[in-house]
Formats: C-alpha cells, structure tokens, sequence
C-alpha cells in the first residue's frame, strides 16, 4: 500500500492519530520529525539553528522523499512540511495526504497544553498564542488544502477518543484494522 501522509497544523493530531491507526493496522508509523532527527543525529531546532530555515527545509524534503518510499507507512509529517518546494505535489503523487482539519479554539486548547514543549510558541501569552495560530493557518492553509482528503480530529483527549478517532480514521480509509492481540489499543 501507498503512503499515507498526515498534514496538519502543529497540535492537529499527527502523531497522536498516526501512532493509533498503525498500532490498528499493523502499519508502520514515522513521525518526520523524529525521523530527521534520528538521521542527523540532531533535533530540529539545532538543525535550525545550524542550517537556517532554508538547510533545514531541504533536508526535511530529501527525508521526505526517503520515508515515502516505504510501502504500508504512515508518516506524520511537520506542520510546515507542505508548505515548502513541491512537497504537497510530490506527497500527492506518491501516496494518499490527509490533511487532520482541527478548529481554532482546540488547536489553541492542545498547544496551551503543550506549548513548553514547542520553542516557537513556549513564551506566548494565551492571546498571542491565539494571534498566531490564526496567522499561520491563515498562510498555510492554501497548502494544506491540496490534501486528497481532510478528516476531523477534534477529539483526542483520551485514550478512548484516540481509540474511537483511530479506528474512524481506519473505516475512512478503507484501512484493515488487525485483530491480533498484542495491536490492540
């Protein structure tokens, strides 16, 4: 099987969902990030910091290009991954992009949550926060809109909404859901 890309806004759900349907399936789950950062022994905010956005961006490609080559993978890629080269086209050739549609106020929600974990967003007010959001979907959502398919992951708060989301998301897909014991949820 092709591909499935995930595409979305940072806190959408990527890996969240991506980790459940392939625990589901049976299929293999990248998250892109972490998959750079293994390959260049690095995090993505030193490769920042040590290539500019721009080095990073290409690197981020070339690792794109290598995980979707592999059959029976979802990869969750990066909330700006879509938004570079021909990222969206090639994504789009290769395999099946869904992008995760996520409303403003539970994205604000997520990364209010979460935002010590994410540097460009660790020092914002609520406000700001909120601001930012909207702008950058704003800017990325001609992007994100080249997806084959948007799917709703307003709810993932608990393990049950993750389980309920996953085998959604599954059924939407078409996707087998395994019955072997040791991949249930």
């Amino acid at each position: 099987m092709r591909p499935i890309f995930l595409i979305g806004y940072m806190g959408s759900g990527k890996s969240t969902v991506g980790r459940h349907v392939a625990a589901l399936t049976g299929m293999q789950f990248i998250d892109l990030d972490s998959y750079i950062e293994s390959r260049y022994r690095a995090t993505v905010r030193e490769l920042f910091a040590l290539y500019g956005e721009a080095g990073f961006r290409t690197r981020e490609q070339a690792m794109l290009h290598e995980a979707g080559e592999f059959e029976d993978v979802i990869v969750a890629c990066g909330g700006g991954t879509p938004c570079f080269f021909d990222n969206m086209e090639w994504m789009n050739a290769h395999g099946t992009t869904v992008l995760l549609d996520v409303s403003v106020d539970r994205l604000h929600e997520r990364l209010l949550r979460g935002r010590h974990k994410r540097p460009l967003i660790a020092d914002k007010t609520d406000g700001e926060l909120r601001e930012f959001i909207v702008e950058a979907l704003a800017a990325r959502m001609p992007h994100y809109t080249k997806a084959s398919l948007r799917f709703k992951a307003e709810n993932l708060d608990s393990e049950q909404e993750k389980e309920v989301t996953a085998r959604s998301f599954a059924r939407f897909l078409g996707l087998h859901v395994d019955s072997h014991p040791d991949n249930t949820l």
